[in-house]
């Protein structure tokens, strides 16, 4: 709408003999309740108008309508000029704009973006927070590039450490002879199994440690298992080949399984990294920080820095034996991270648990003098929680991702099974079309919600084709789809100007894509692209149930018709696919 800012611009100069800038224009879309779709906020204009802000806009508003051929009407409520945009206006932006192949993708700006997701250990499946985690890195990183920049989408893979060391030292106790091909298992899900059977076996031995007199905590201490476990740590660390060997064994086993999941969940990664290859930097970076006095030493050689000046706290960042705590490592993927890309934003997925330790992280590396700190975001999201019953995971506690991906499909089997639209379908069609449909449900159902809040993930509820949901908006597709595969578009010059409200509506809310493309990647928000696209979903039912398309009275009006269904199905998908979801060409 920057035709009408600069309108707006002009008007205050003529009428009121004052110079403003855009910046001093102050707009939003009109309320649904009143007439017209843009709505200049007039009170701001008042002290050089010295009028009340109904006259205020009443003046601006005579004037635009004189001064535009895109406005044909106004109104003032209080101090808000709501102006009407012509028919005309809204069918040359669905001719000219809307049906563009590149609507609403941005020029590259020059801004580089790296969006660091997913995250997983290897000494157990991906399960129902890590999905939330992939679904949102995958759609922002999808956003941003579609807004202008250049993305790097990477993963830090947490593969080392006494964790793993549990899962390797369990299988060699009680599962040797097991691979992913002898017993069937993913690798991920068989060497999951091990680290639960190290936890079980493990507090076993605390008990029976408990029994003989020691306290809890000396137990835990003493026991044989977790003894096993550091030493084999140790010997990780120091190289010993066939540690080594189970250890990259056993990884390969879980990063293919691994892969399995993530082709399900349709997400990708340009670039993996390592702790086994980043868990010794940032100890440079601890001797850049105790030479400029950011970093102090303690008298038993561990080294700290001080944060309370800035309400945090005291925080450790190289333990007294000279061994890595886990800010240090972070410290050192930082700068690894940014001498490979030099990007200008690095944004961080991680749950809401370790919104302290990234406070922590980036102040210490903005007061190292890093430049590129203050590019540094974490993207903070809450839990999923399920309804109570609603699924057992392997082992009661998390739910296994794809177990959740299994059940979507069951889920999205049923529901299309009892709607019985597709029994024309082949079974293989059939297949892909569970597997879109309960993706796109479990996708649609995440996303829509602004990534810092916790929430409630229903399966049965994410797949009802009638609600707030990814199925509604796949069957809205679907349904335009079917309308354009029963008549030729025919982009024509000529379209009628006389519009319907239902036809006005539904382009005035096409034409809104790239603005929320622009604002859902400044805010690092995919909830803002899920509301969006839901409303073009609602507003073409809307039209689709109030006019007729391919018995329409005249051609012309039947191709305006064709070519608006064309863009709405455009944008569904095209919005969908920012959020990963795909949508069918029928269902």
């Amino acid at each position: 709408m920057n035709f009408i800012i600069d309108a707006t611009i002009k008007a205050v100069k003529h009428l009121y003999q004052t110079d403003i800038t855009g910046a001093d224009v102050s707009w939003q879309e009109t309320r649904k309740e009143f007439e017209g779709q843009v709505t200049i906020v007039t009170f701001p204009f008042t002290r050089f108008s010295r009028k009340s802000p109904e006259q205020t806009g009443a003046d601006i508003g005579e004037y635009l309508k004189s001064e535009l051929n895109e406005v044909s009407a106004f109104n003032v409520i209080k101090g808000f000029l709501n102006i009407s945009i012509s028919n005309a206006y809204w069918v040359e932006q669905l001719k000219t704009v809307i049906s563009a192949d590149d609507f609403a993708i941005a020029k590259p700006n020059g801004k580089k973006v790296m969006v660091e997701y997913s995250s997983p250990n290897t000494n157990k499946p991906l399960h129902l927070g890590h999905v939330r985690n992939n679904l949102l890195g995958y759609a922002v990183a999808q956003i941003l590039a579609t807004a202008g920049y250049d993305v790097v989408k990477t993963n830090l893979v947490n593969d080392r450490g006494i964790h793993i060391c549990k899962s390797m030292l369990a299988w060699q106790k009680w599962g040797i002879g097991e691979t992913p091909e002898t017993t069937g298992e993913k690798g991920d899900h068989l060497v999951g199994k091990y680290y639960v059977i190290f936890d079980k076996e493990y507090k076993k031995q605390i008990e029976e440690l408990k029994l003989a007199g020691q306290t809890e905590e000396e137990a835990k201490k003493s026991a044989t298992l977790i003894k096993e476990a550091q030493e084999m740590l140790l010997q990780w660390e120091a190289g010993e080949d066939a540690v080594i060997d189970l250890w990259q064994k056993m990884n390969g086993w879980v990063y293919e399984g691994f892969g399995k999941t993530y082709h399900k969940l349709g997400v990708a990664f340009d670039k993996y990294y390592y702790e086994s290859n980043t868990y010794l930097l940032g100890k440079d970076i601890v001797e850049e920080g105790l030479a400029s006095g950011v970093f102090f030493k303690k008298d038993d050689g561990s080294v700290w820095i001080d944060l309370t000046a800035d309400g945090l706290d005291q925080k450790l960042v190289l333990r007294s034996d000279g061994t890595s705590v886990y800010i240090t490592q972070d410290m050192g993927t930082a700068q690894l991270k940014f001498d490979d890309y030099g990007m200008d934003e690095s944004i961080y997925v991680v749950g809401n648990e370790q919104d302290y330790h990234f406070k922590v992280l980036f102040l210490i590396l903005e007061k190292l003098g890093k430049t590129w700190a203050k590019g540094l975001y974490h993207l903070s999201y809450g839990m999923v929680d399920l309804p109570s019953g609603k699924m057992k995971s392997r082992e009661g506690t998390v739910v296994d991702a794809d177990d959740l991906i299994a059940e979507m499909e069951s889920t999205a089997k049923q529901v299309t099974e009892e709607l019985g639209k597709i029994n024309d379908f082949g079974d293989d069609e059939k297949q892909a079309l569970y597997h879109t449909i309960g993706m796109g449900a479990l996708k649609y159902f995440l996303l829509k919600v602004d990534p810092k809040k916790r929430l409630l993930f229903d399966p049965n509820e994410s797949v009802d084709f009638q609600g707030h949901t990814g199925p509604f908006i796949q069957y809205t597709h679907a349904r335009i789809k079917s309308v354009l595969g029963r008549s030729n578009v025919n982009h024509q010059d000529s379209l009628p100007t006389e519009i319907a409200a239902e036809e006005r509506d539904l382009i005035v809310v096409l034409s809104q894509f790239p603005t929320v493309i622009q604002q859902a990647a400044a805010g690092h928000n995919p909830a803002a692209v899920a509301n969006y696209v839901y409303d073009v979903a609602k507003a073409y039912n809307k039209f689709y149930h109030e006019h007729s398309i391919l018995q329409a009275d005249e051609e012309l009006v039947k191709q305006f018709r064709l070519q608006l269904s064309a863009g709405a199905a455009k944008v569904i998908a095209k919005g969908m696919n920012l959020l990963g979801i795909e949508v069918p060409e029928r269902m």
